[in-house]
């Protein structure tokens, strides 16, 4: 059976569900076309920090891109009235399948017959989390990365996924900034992610050995590859309690990696310090 798929996409919302480092940083894009960006949260203060930084960064990012508009961001609690309307809505809540499952069965039920359904997750497929939902043909994995600045995303279905829905991704989202690619074949880390896993790994095993230190791996990584920022920085912007949730999940899968990574990984996360959004990870911030 078809889906039917949304109409009048520039008159209709995109709720992202969960409004934390990259929720909050995908409502920015959906609102940079114009359009209405909405963030559901539980939390009111993250509800009011995501808002307070999509319209910070907004009016920039709008100006800086080819038919980019200044939009408008809206925070909601309840469930029902943010996704009223919307044409998409995007899962970015913590990795935890079990909490993924539950979300899209409540999003089955409650969006229009038209709504598609994707999840954020960094590394699990949306095959995991339709259980609980009766419209697997528009659920899929639209996986974003560190937007605005890195804005590739990977498609990738749920083996139940309409073509149809992915086409129309493929030719709506870079309207919003992001480019899209597709997995052509179900892989656990999608495309880059899962290149991007073996560095990472790597690079926490090196120091988890004693053989380097954060900083000097970094350092490293820019002299060699040009890169403004090394492994050790972007996993602290990520969140080292998301970077913990991704390992374990490819432990899971792969029993023989090595356990020194997610050992680091521990001590941080253990210590409350998470990356920027602490202000203290493999590096210290400004709390401001």
């Amino acid at each position: 059976m078809g889906f039917p798929l949304p109409t009048d996409i520039r008159n209709r919302p995109v709720t992202v569900i969960g409004g934390g480092t990259l929720g909050r940083r995908i409502a920015l894009m959906f609102a940079s076309a114009g359009g209405e960006s909405r963030v559901y949260d539980l939390a009111e203060p993250v509800r009011t920090a995501a808002v307070e930084y999509v319209e910070r960064e907004l009016p920039a990012l709008a100006a800086a891109r080819d038919g980019g508009a200044v939009g408008t961001v809206r925070a909601f609690d309840d469930l029902d009235e943010a996704v009223a309307g919307a044409w998409l809505v995007v899962e970015a809540i913590p990795e935890r399948i079990d909490l993924k499952t539950t979300v899209f069965g409540q999003l089955d039920r409650a969006v229009g017959a038209d709504t598609i359904l994707a999840s954020n997750s960094s590394s699990y497929a949306s095959r995991l989390m339709i259980d609980e939902v009766e419209h697997p043909e528009r659920v899929l994995n639209m996986h974003f990365y560190m937007p605005p600045a890195q804005n590739a995303v990977d498609l990738m279905s749920d083996g139940e996924t309409d073509p149809a829905v992915v086409d129309l991704l493929l030719e709506v989202l870079p309207t919003y900034g992001v480019r899209p690619f597709v997995a052509r074949r179900e892989s656990t880390g999608f495309i880059f992610n899962r290149i991007w896993a073996a560095v990472k790994r790597e690079s926490l095993a090196v120091v988890a050995d004693g053989v380097s230190t954060p900083e000097d791996v970094d350092a490293m990584f820019a002299v060699n590859t040009g890169s403004p920022a090394g492994p050790f920085r972007m996993m602290d912007q990520v969140g080292l309690d998301v970077v913990l949730d991704i390992e374990e999940h490819y432990a899971a899968e792969d029993p023989h990696l090595p356990e020194g990574p997610r050992q680091l990984l521990r001590q941080y996360v253990e210590a409350g310090d998470l990356g920027v959004k602490t202000g203290r990870g493999f590096y210290r911030y400004d709390q401001h």
